[in-house]
């Protein structure tokens, strides 16, 4: 079938909206009809080359759809389900997978940077010639062939721009604060960058009762936004955040402090703005080959972790419909989160809308 994508060329290159041809789904995998993609910053890693793909490749991680076909041997879905799609796609089988950590599973590393299927190929083409998935999912398209562990059922009347934050910012945030630092009622909390992830963290934060919910972003912009999602206090960068942050925690520094960005010097700041016996979790992406200092007799010393969060360490099949229970709930208010949508052909402004820091969360949304 033929369908609209966003195709990116090269490094550097602005998107593309080119017509592909998509292969039908073969055993164990899923025809998806994209209604809303998340507009993310783990995309524009690849136009900038912080993160090294094959090309030409069709971004798009962060989505949700309804099933409009399926491959032999799929039971876990069918056509007309309304579904989130998990770009971490887990065997069930392997370590991790045993070890309630599907997040790393290494089943699909492999195909997964290589911008395949399970297979080694591609369902996407264009001229006879093999164009890559991104992250199993390559969901800045009209549709999409995913492997069927990508799809994670989810209630009609859920808003696709919901359910498609669910699919990354959201888990990843929220996920980052309840299953990687299972951050404790009273405690103070730092998160730097306010973007879809960040504010996400903030909800989870809030969510969890965090006494005192501090962020950093240089989007002056954002700070009402940030405080409806719960921040107590809004800072922008500068000498004077880190001993800001001291003095509003009694002089010792967070109980937990978030990065969300992605740059390895606020990576170091975060560890001058963490207590003694602290934590630091780092959710943003540095760019491939990047090195952050992190002084190893302060670590030490002090007694400061430094952890990762990879999809907020999150089991999406468990973890998609409880977070949707508490927005139901008016637990997290997802929402408040999307504020512009834009059509897939608007994708490059809503890139740059992203980078000006003009949105907490853009969403692309596909027509009938």
């Amino acid at each position: 079938m033929k369908l609209r994508a966003a195709v990116l060329h090269q490094v550097g290159d602005p998107f593309r909206i080119e017509e592909l041809e998509l292969e039908a789904p073969r055993r164990g995998e899923v025809l998806v009809r994209v209604t809303a993609a998340g507009v993310c910053h783990s995309d524009w890693h690849l136009v900038t080359g912080a993160t090294r793909h094959p090309l030409p490749v069709v971004p798009g991680h962060e989505g949700a759809g309804v099933v409009a076909a399926v491959g032999e041997g799929v039971t876990a879905v069918a056509p007309g389900d309304h579904v989130i799609l998990n770009w971490a796609p887990s065997c069930g089988g392997c370590f991790y997978c045993l070890n309630d950590r599907p997040s790393l599973c290494t089943t699909y590393v492999g195909p997964l940077w290589a911008g395949t299927m399970l297979d080694g190929t591609t369902r996407l083409s264009q001229n006879g010639r093999p164009v890559y998935h991104f992250s199993a999912l390559a969901c800045f398209a009209d549709y999409t062939v995913v492997p069927v562990q990508c799809c994670v059922p989810v209630a009609a009347d859920v808003p696709a721009t919901v359910a498609a934050l669910v699919g990354c910012a959201v888990t990843t945030g929220v996920g980052a604060v309840l299953n990687t630092a299972r951050v404790r009622p009273g405690s103070s909390v730092v998160v730097y960058g306010a973007g879809g992830v960040g504010l996400s963290i903030v909800l989870g934060a809030h969510l969890a009762g965090a006494a005192e919910i501090i962020v950093v972003d240089k989007a002056a912009g954002k700070a009402d936004l940030a405080r409806q999602c719960g921040a107590t206090r809004f800072l922008t960068p500068g000498p004077e955040v880190v001993p800001t942050i001291r003095s509003l925690t009694e002089g010792r520094g967070a109980d937990y402090v978030f990065e969300a960005i992605g740059i390895p010097a606020v990576q170091e700041e975060c560890l001058e703005a963490v207590r003694p016996g602290g934590m630091v979790v780092l959710a943003g992406v540095a760019p491939m080959g990047s090195r952050t200092n992190l002084p190893g007799a302060v670590i030490t010393r002090q007694e400061k972790t430094v952890t990762g969060t990879y999809y907020g360490s999150a089991n999406a099949h468990r973890d998609f419909p409880r977070i949707i229970d508490l927005y139901r709930r008016g637990r997290l208010d997802l929402e408040r989160l999307v504020s512009r949508t834009y059509p897939l052909e608007a994708i490059n402004e809503a890139y740059a809308d992203m980078l000006a820091g003009k949105v907490a969360r853009g969403v692309i949304l596909f027509g009938e």
